[in-house]
């Protein structure tokens, strides 16, 4: 009775002590947060420092990189107040909400279109990014999917059926935006998840070699696609100019960092010559700058992450908290997933795509979403405590 009682007062608004809070899991998280601060300004001061848009302010990336952390903070203490069981009853509330961003993005006067992607809402002095958020209701979604339907899960027509006409549909937006990198950390989410929840392994074997089938289809029948598939398989031996130019000097910086790096700031290939260097190619500054002692240390820090979500979700199933456990399991999915696609677009052993580098990269809705992410696996590990 007093263990029930226990779980119920924390259920409503108890402050948790900071010896309560996983450290290896916080301190890991907030130290890739400030790393990435640091690294978005000094990847972004030549941008910054070049265009009308930022009226010609070095700080200006930095600026908004701090004020989004801030309001990413405010979330995450905001969202660690709100119960387990309440993400669980607002799942698929939430999930269908992203859908219908996804949906209000594709409208002209409400999405706004950059770089020939339709991926945002303008809202004025920021813009919503939907993708990101669905990342998030895929994750509080599936797990409540899953939770339901338990004993069917070796059923193709019950248990899968349904699941991935409802992943095709958000594809279908992804792809119309487009976002290709979304959609696959989201198919890969969803399935992860599906496997861990005991969906047949006949099943789950085939439904990879489908996606990989398809994948391969999407890629082969769409021009940019293809291009960056053929730059990825040679990069050195294309067009200067064409679509292999940006691993091309992301290969460049990662050989121009050795072991130690440059230092810090000392970067050329931020100076305008590789693009997307404080978003999609965040690593590579920092392998030119901080070397491989600083990759590594980053790639580190990734593990503890996804090591304590897999670790907090293993404890909670323990305890018989199988939503719970999903959706901490879910996140760790997604970081690592993410972070790996990121890091192996960076390195040229994965094909260019437009991804971020979870928690450091620049974005005000990738930040928000990750930090709220962080705050619900820190509040499942609280309640496990409990």
């Amino acid at each position: 009775m007093s263990g029930s009682m226990r779980l119920d007062s924390s259920r409503f608004g108890e402050s948790p002590k900071p010896a309560e809070l996983d450290p290896w899991l916080l301190w890991p998280a907030v130290a890739l947060l400030l790393i990435g601060l640091v690294m978005v300004y000094s990847a972004s001061i030549a941008v910054a420092d070049s265009s009308r848009f930022t009226g010609n302010k070095q700080e200006f990336f930095l600026i908004r990189q701090a004020v989004f952390l801030a309001i990413g903070g405010v979330a995450a203490l905001m969202a660690f107040q709100v119960p387990i069981r309440t993400w669980q009853a607002w799942s698929m509330w939430l999930f269908l909400g992203g859908i219908v961003l996804l949906v209000l993005v594709m409208i002209p006067g409400i999405g706004s279109v950059v770089n020939n992607s339709r991926r945002w809402i303008n809202l004025g002095p920021v813009n919503l990014q939907p993708s990101e958020l669905v990342k998030l209701f895929t994750v509080l979604y599936a797990a409540s999917y899953i939770v339901r339907r338990l004993p069917e899960m070796h059923s193709f027509r019950r248990a899968f059926v349904p699941m991935t006409l409802v992943i095709l549909l958000v594809g279908a937006l992804l792809v119309a935006e487009p976002d290709y990198g979304a959609f696959v950390v989201i198919v890969l989410i969803a399935f992860g998840m599906l496997f861990l929840g005991g969906i047949n392994g006949k099943l789950f074997f085939s439904l990879g070699v489908v996606a990989l089938v398809g994948f391969a289809l999407i890629i082969r029948f769409n021009e940019l696609r293809w291009g960056r598939f053929i730059a990825f398989l040679d990069p050195f031996n294309n067009d200067p100019l064409g679509k292999g130019y940006q691993l091309t000097h992301s290969l460049i910086a990662f050989g121009r960092g050795e072991w130690f790096g440059v230092g810090l700031g000392g970067s050329v290939e931020k100076l305008l010559y590789l693009p997307e260097a404080h978003t999609d190619f965040l690593l590579a500054v920092i392998g030119e700058e901080l070397g491989l002692v600083g990759v590594a240390t980053v790639i580190g820090l990734f593990a503890l992450v996804v090591h304590r979500a897999f670790a907090i979700g293993r404890r909670a199933l323990l305890l018989e908290r199988a939503y719970a456990g999903l959706v901490a399991q879910g996140v760790g999915i997604w970081f690592g997933v993410q972070a790996f696609i990121n890091m192996g677009v960076n390195v040229g052993i994965l094909p260019t795509k437009g991804l971020t580098l979870p928690l450091m990269s620049y974005g005000g809705s990738g930040i928000l979403v990750n930090c709220v992410a962080l705050a619900i696996l820190l509040r499942i590990d609280w309640e496990n405590r409990r």
